[in-house]
């Protein structure tokens, strides 16, 4: 049995929201992790199994989160760090990998470039891929996420989250079908890194054209295939943000609780404070606010 690495984060409603949406809101605060996003539950069960194994190095890909969790999960355990970003990754999330002891290095423009690096690393180095959104020991340790809302008592009508590769959606979908629920699932990208609401559309997996977004963590080309299977066979609702709404989500947010968010949390705040999709039609609604990692009042959010 391994220890978690992770946090039961609060489940706080949200009355500036709920006046806004026109329905009782609650949030799943995942920017209050000790990474400060959710990232920290996934990887943070991979790697303790890893290390259970006799791992003694982890490799990362990444556009901030999944490295930061992955650098403090390799902190924690004893196990050196080599993280691979891209170009335009955020300063504040590269700070917080380091600052954790990683090594970090920029490997191409986009995650499929330093995707392949961290790869070839791990392969010629025996070293443990960490991969930042497709693992089954990953979705396992997303999906605590609902067993804390169970354990509150809280089952919700509708349940917003934001998706880059899908290993969070992943896990979500896993832990409701453990606990025989099933809400409405309203899944949220921008409209440059769309690439789940493309795959579904389409019909089967596909890559999508990514363009440059401030959801930095969302810019996955293709997400994960059981994502993608997982998505299809529950039915969500796909709906795409502008990079605008998303931002303007994060500064109301912080007016409204005190608290940064990246873009990527914006994009599913979006979704209430711009009454999106089918929200209002159902009686309660949680939002899952994944991180704040690689924000700061320098920068991203006060920039635009």
């Amino acid at each position: 049995m391994i220890k978690p690495l992770h946090d039961i984060t609060p489940l706080w409603h949200s009355q500036p929201l709920s006046r806004v949406a026109g329905l009782p809101v609650h949030l799943k605060v995942e920017a209050l992790q000790p990474i400060g996003s959710f990232k920290i539950r996934g990887v943070g069960r991979l790697c303790s199994l890893a290390a259970a194994r006799g791992a003694r190095r982890f490799v990362s890909s990444s556009g901030g989160n999944a490295g930061i969790a992955t650098a403090y999960a390799g902190c924690r355990l004893g196990i050196p760090v080599s993280v691979f970003t891209f170009a335009n990754v955020p300063k504040a999330a590269v700070a917080r990998m380091r600052e954790f002891g990683a090594d970090v290095v920029e490997a191409g423009a986009t995650w499929d470039a330093a995707h392949q690096a961290a790869n070839h690393l791990a392969e010629t180095e025996n070293a443990v891929y960490i991969h930042p959104f497709d693992h089954p020991d990953l979705w396992q340790g997303h999906s605590t996420l609902i067993d804390e809302l169970v354990d509150v008592g809280y089952v919700p009508d509708v349940l917003v989250c934001s998706v880059g590769g899908g290993g969070l959606l992943t896990g979500i979908i896993q832990g409701l079908a453990r606990h025989n629920l099933h809400p409405h699932i309203i899944i949220v990208e921008t409209h440059n890194t769309a690439s789940l609401k493309a795959s579904l559309e389409a019909g089967r997996l596909v890559r999508f054209d990514l363009k440059p977004s401030v959801a930095k963590t969302l810019a996955a080309s293709q997400v994960a295939e059981q994502a993608f299977i997982s998505a299809r066979d529950y039915g969500v609702e796909p709906i795409a943000v502008s990079d605008q709404e998303a931002l303007d989500a994060c500064r109301q947010f912080a007016l409204d609780h005190r608290l940064l968010v990246e873009p990527s949390a914006g994009a599913a705040l979006a979704v209430a404070y711009e009454r999106l999709g089918s929200l209002p039609n159902h009686q309660r609604a949680l939002i899952v606010v994944c991180g704040g990692a690689g924000i700061s009042l320098k920068q991203d959010i006060f920039d635009y």
